[in-house]
């Protein structure tokens, strides 16, 4: 085979075959070292001279390669310019390799992100409340709206503290003025709105806090229906996946709907409706444009722009939301200018603020008689709009007058009427500053007011009002009680004591009839709380509400008859089934009418000539009387016409004493007040009973001046001052002086433990029985009839009528 001819710009040794070298050989193999490419030296440095051996620069080239490239001057210079349009080619292609690069980086990253989220979303997805719990919305809690008897409002109840209105029932510029400011592309997105969220993510980062929320309206329902009020990124996911599940679930109408009923507008509000009557006192179907834009304004921020709290911030906000209407294309800008230059002053809601107390009392007893709520409902009542207004006023503005001078800040009043349905009721001077309903949760020592059911249990026993016991200093044991003023008027009749308000005949009559007898009776006629059956029981020791107080005289103005109070009298629901409706009660008479007669002649002395002056009537047969208690922490006056009963009570909540205030002033002047108002244009009616004897001994002349107002010591108060003239009262103990009585606590009939009164030779010893004493009748104490009390475990039936006895002329007495 022919060799290949050498190359002209190369040294190519060729050896035909081996031979031995030898020390002195030139050694002029190649290693791979040695080998060059492209025309140049491995180991060459370009214009360097020769190379370490000696020889001139050259240019090897593998024989084990087939290059047939140029080569020498003309092939360096190809190599450059190729170089060169390499480089050209790479600087190029280098944007479109980075837009490449980033392509392929994001797609991976894509692919990660992915997998990252949907695990996210998973395990997040995985402590979401149950299925169960948000596959349907939630009932919203149940309220309960309550009338009057007149059908006006008194208030709402219930968590919400307002009605649900359906959508369609609204003013169409409420939701829109909603949609405008919270969620303008309400309409348009799927529950979550990220253009939103990037308009929200740029101010913020402009602002350099978070001044805008990035949430719809249907995020905001989902966060305030099944999650927590927490700021997390899970509670975040949570919500933006509920909302979307909402969005797939419900019409948009269906979603505002929800929103617009159960929203926290501030002030306890929750819902359109709620809030519209805590601040404009009228339902959301009602309200005007600007008062929308309020509404609106609120879910900002309820506390700060609030009407009751800041008036000008409210209606500047409110402002806003009508420009915001305007740009989306809700009003027109007439009605923006128009409704802008209305300034809303907030209103309140219902009969008053007193009724609030009703409204209360009637929301605990609802479950009493429909169960469990778990619709809204409305509760019709007996309250009598008029009479609660003005039971409101005469409480707030007497105590405002007079209050901070007799040293008292609270009070309460209730009316009832013949059948125990209450009128009116109010728990405190006011509902705002404190909800604690003293007519109904607050008991108290009625004091003297007691009285009447010791006075009834001893005519029960035979005597009557003309029955002549002696006011004089009594001992029971330890205990002495006393009249206030320390002095004693002798003998007296038991309508003078009563009208009075003697302590010591009231003890003595207590100790005669035995305290379970008067505890006996009290409970008959109504009083429900417990009562200790020992001596005090007279003067009202035993703690009692002021509406069983009041409802338990209620007897005396109706003839006789017990009447338990209510106040409801039908529970519907709002497509107007009937849940409840007060049955008919059968009354249950527990007092004889001739004791009746006896009672109110007596009762009415008081108004006339007794404590209780300052509440008579003019041209109103009426009764009553007054009570006080130690220090006159506690003041009373309950009182009743044939139409009205009514207890007024006064007082402090820290059991602080009064400055001297006593049933018969201020609380007696709140009665007359209200009873006045309750009595014009009603016709003048007669109270039951027929007995009109008049104490023509110890009558005081309607010219006398009278007692000087009720006072007490001990537990209760007496009567007036000393009387002076001619049939003047004796103001010194009579002769025996202090009268030892037996204790007769659990007695029913104790008359043989009874001291012949104003005799100089009884002395304080042991005495006959009274219908041994030869001068029981001689001294004006006629027997006394040991006939069974109402309600007496030993004879629950009513005494017969005529079976008190026979006076000594022969008539009854």
């Amino acid at each position: 085979m022919a060799r290949p001819l050498p190359r002209r710009d190369r040294i190519e040794p060729v050896l035909d075959k081996p031979r031995e070298r030898s020390d002195d050989d030139l050694d002029i193999g190649l290693s791979e070292a040695d080998r060059t490419a492209y025309g140049r030296s491995a180991g060459s440095r370009r214009g360097s001279g020769r190379d370490e051996d000696g020889f001139e620069d050259a240019e090897f080239v593998d024989l084990g390669r087939d290059d047939d490239r140029p080569r020498g001057r003309r092939a360096r210079t190809a190599d450059r310019k190729r170089q060169a349009r390499e480089q050209r080619r790479q600087n190029g292609f280098g944007i479109f390799r980075l837009f490449r690069s980033t392509i392929k980086w994001a797609i991976i990253l894509g692919v990660w992100g992915t997998i990252a989220l949907i695990g996210g979303v998973a395990y997040y997805a995985s402590q979401l409340p149950s299925s169960t719990d948000w596959s349907v919305l939630p009932k919203r809690p149940p309220n309960i709206k309550i009338l009057a008897n007149d059908g006006s409002l008194i208030a709402n109840r219930g968590d919400t503290g307002g009605e649900f209105v359906r959508i369609d029932e609204l003013p169409p510029y409420l939701p829109q003025a909603v949609v405008a400011i919270e969620d303008r592309r309400f309409y348009s997105h799927f529950g979550v709105d990220p253009l939103g969220l990037v308009r929200a993510a740029y101010v913020n980062a402009r602002a350099g806090t978070v001044v805008q929320g990035g949430s719809t309206l249907t995020q905001q329902l989902a966060k305030n229906l099944f999650l927590k009020p927490e700021r997390t990124f899970k509670r975040k996911l949570q919500e933006a996946m509920m909302a979307v599940w909402l969005e797939l679930k419900y019409s948009k109408s269906q979603i505002l709907e929800a929103y617009l009923n159960r929203v926290y507008l501030g002030a306890g509000a929750y819902g359109v409706d709620a809030a519209s009557r805590r601040y404009f006192g009228k339902s959301a179907r009602d309200i005007s444009l600007k008062e929308a834009a309020i509404l609106a304004a609120l879910l900002k921020a309820p506390s700060r722009y609030a009407p009751t709290s800041d008036p000008k911030a409210a209606n500047d906000r409110a402002d806003l939301v009508l420009s915001a209407m305007q740009e989306e294309g809700f009003i027109t800008a007439a009605q923006q200018k128009q409704a802008a230059s209305v300034t809303v002053e907030p209103q309140s809601a219902g009969v008053g603020g007193s009724a609030l107390y009703v409204a209360d009392w009637v929301a605990d007893l609802v479950p009493d008689v429909v169960g469990a709520l778990d619709q809204d409902v409305v509760v019709e009542t007996t309250v009598d709009s008029h009479l609660q207004d003005a039971a409101g006023r005469a409480i707030t503005e007497t105590l405002d007058k007079s209050g901070k001078k007799l040293g008292v800040s609270q009070g309460a009043l209730v009316a009832v009427d013949g059948t125990g349905a209450v009128r009116a009721m109010v728990g405190g001077r006011d509902y705002q500053k404190s909800q604690f309903n003293r007519a109904v949760e607050a008991k108290r020592q009625p004091g003297s007011a007691f009285k009447p059911f010791v006075y009834l249990t001893a005519l029960e026993f035979g005597l009557v009002p003309d029955t002549v016991r002696v006011d004089q200093p009594v001992r029971i044991g330890k205990w002495e009680p006393k009249n206030y003023e320390k002095t004693y008027r002798g003998p007296v009749t038991l309508q003078t004591a009563l009208a009075l308000s003697i302590n010591t005949v009231a003890v003595e009559l207590a100790n005669e009839v035995g305290p379970a007898g008067v505890v006996a009776t009290a409970h008959r006629l109504g009083i429900k709380s417990d009562l200790q059956p020992n001596p005090s029981i007279a003067l009202g020791t035993s703690e009692v509400n002021l509406l069983e107080l009041t409802d338990a005289y209620a007897p005396f103005a109706n003839g006789g008859y017990a009447v338990p109070p209510y106040v409801i009298t039908a529970v519907k629901s709002v497509d107007g089934k009937v849940l409840y409706q007060r049955p008919k009660s059968e009354v249950v008479q527990v007092i004889d009418p001739t004791y009746v007669g006896m009672m109110n002649t007596m009762l009415s002395d008081t108004l006339a000539r007794g404590t209780g002056r300052k509440a008579a009537i003019a041209g109103w047969p009426a009764a009553g009387k007054t009570g006080t208690t130690n220090d006159s922490r506690d003041a009373w006056f309950v009182g009743y016409t044939a139409n009205l009963t009514a207890g007024v009570w006064l007082g402090n909540d820290d059991f602080k004493p009064t400055k001297r205030m006593t049933g018969g002033s201020l609380p007696a002047e709140i009665w007359n007040r209200f009873m006045v108002e309750a009595h014009q244009g009603v016709a003048v009616a007669n109270l039951p009973g027929d007995y009109s004897f008049r104490d023509t001994v110890h009558y005081q002349a309607e010219n006398t001046p009278p007692a000087t107002g009720e006072l007490y010591d001990g537990a209760a108060e007496p009567g007036g001052a000393p009387q002076t003239g001619a049939l003047a009262e004796p103001t010194a103990p009579q002769p025996g002086g202090l009268v030892d009585q037996a204790d007769t606590t659990g007695s029913t009939h104790p008359a043989n433990e009874y001291a012949r009164y104003g005799d100089p030779e009884s002395g304080a010893g042991a005495l006959p029985p009274p219908e041994e004493d030869p001068g029981y009748r001689a001294n004006g104490y006629p027997p006394i009839q040991r006939e069974p009390l109402f309600g007496d475990s030993q004879d629950a039936g009513p005494v017969p009528p005529g079976s008190v006895g026979e006076a000594p002329d022969g008539g009854l007495y």
